[in-house]
């Protein structure tokens, strides 16, 4: 018995569809728009400002940015997960406090300070691990219950003030201590022209990056944001790497501290309020970058850059700073709009 092979040609239904140019276009904007945005920005601030091209004033902004930014690597990992760390503003807060409580108060050198305010974070961190991982609150409801403990209790420590070289204390003596040169050179200090800070922000970028995207514990994390059930029935522990993610985020956090106290010098009792909203801001606008709709450390750490850019931009051309809030927040929505709006376009 003979066989004879089909000759047919396939039809146009079997052949993959081309892609149109409209698609083509939408997939570019979804995929480069948000850098396109930041290089325009740049560009823009740079022609009409010679100031703002200065090398002194660039390194300055990543310094200005470096604490939201570290903060928001922190948000980053939380967010893998499927959760979002909302204290992250507090537990910085709280580690100027207790860095200034350290060397002012008790007089210690700054490596203790350094140990005491990372154990303060991972602290925190531990606390909403346990919140959210064993008493079964929702990651949001439980971080911002966090946030309000941890401001408290550093009002607490102090008695409501701010803590500086030289106080008279609640018992009427005088505080013996101060911030130590070495410590304040945490942001005050350069290496080879570069704030110090400056490069604490980058190499823990780089640290985060290789965690999340080069070991197997971060493709967990992801696994688990994306799907937690099927982890579970994968034999994933979701718990352990859930309570690892905040536990991460609040050590980020107390760096960011120990960056913020070094900056400012002083215990101020409300230092970190205002980071939170960056944090977050940076880590949600760095899910549009490269169209990847997803947390990413190199999203965040330009989303930081990005909000560097506006604000020392619209500070040079003398623009009020609730001007400036506009200005975040509006590319904010813009890079949401990016994430979200349009890739669920593209997919539909």
């Amino acid at each position: 018995m003979t066989t004879t092979q089909s000759t047919e040609v396939p039809t146009k239904a079997a052949l993959p569809p081309a892609t149109s140019p409209a698609l083509r276009v939408q997939s570019a904007v979804i995929k480069y728009g948000f850098i396109f945005v930041t290089v325009t920005l740049f560009a823009y601030f740079a022609l009409s400002e010679p100031s703002f091209r200065d090398s002194a004033t660039l390194l300055d902004t990543l310094r200005y940015v470096s604490v939201a930014a570290i903060l928001g690597l922190g948000v980053t990992l939380t967010m893998a997960v499927g959760g979002i760390d909302m204290s992250v503003g507090a537990v910085a807060g709280l580690g100027v406090t207790v860095a200034a409580k350290m060397m002012v108060s008790y007089n210690q050198v700054g490596l203790v300070a350094i140990l005491a305010v990372i154990a303060a974070g991972a602290l925190a961190g531990l606390l909403n691990a346990l919140l959210i991982v064993v008493l079964k609150i929702p990651d949001m409801l439980a971080t911002l219950g966090t946030m309000f403990v941890i401001q408290g209790t550093k009002l607490v420590l102090v008695d409501g003030q701010s803590i500086t070289p030289g106080m008279t204390q609640a018992d009427g003596s005088t505080a013996p201590g101060k911030f130590t040169e070495g410590f304040l050179r945490i942001d005050r200090g350069t290496v080879l022209g570069i704030p110090v800070s400056v490069l604490i922000f980058g190499a823990l970028t780089v640290v985060a990056w290789v965690f999340l995207a080069r070991t197997r514990w971060g493709r967990v994390l992801y696994a688990i944001g994306a799907n937690p059930e099927a982890s579970r029935l994968a034999g994933i522990r979701v718990g352990a790497y859930r309570a690892l993610a905040y536990v991460l985020s609040g050590v980020l956090a107390s760096i960011g501290g120990l960056i913020l106290a070094s900056r400012i010098g002083q215990g101020d009792v409300s230092a970190g309020t205002s980071q939170l909203l960056e944090a977050v801001a940076v880590a949600l606008v760095g899910t549009s970058v490269l169209g990847r709709g997803r947390p990413n450390v190199w999203g965040t750490a330009l989303g930081a850059v990005l909000i560097g850019i506006i604000t020392t931009g619209l500070t040079i051309k003398g623009l009020p700073y609730y001007t400036q809030d506009v200005v975040e927040g509006a590319v904010l929505i813009l890079a949401l709009i990016f994430s979200f709006t349009l890739s669920k376009r593209r997919t539909a």
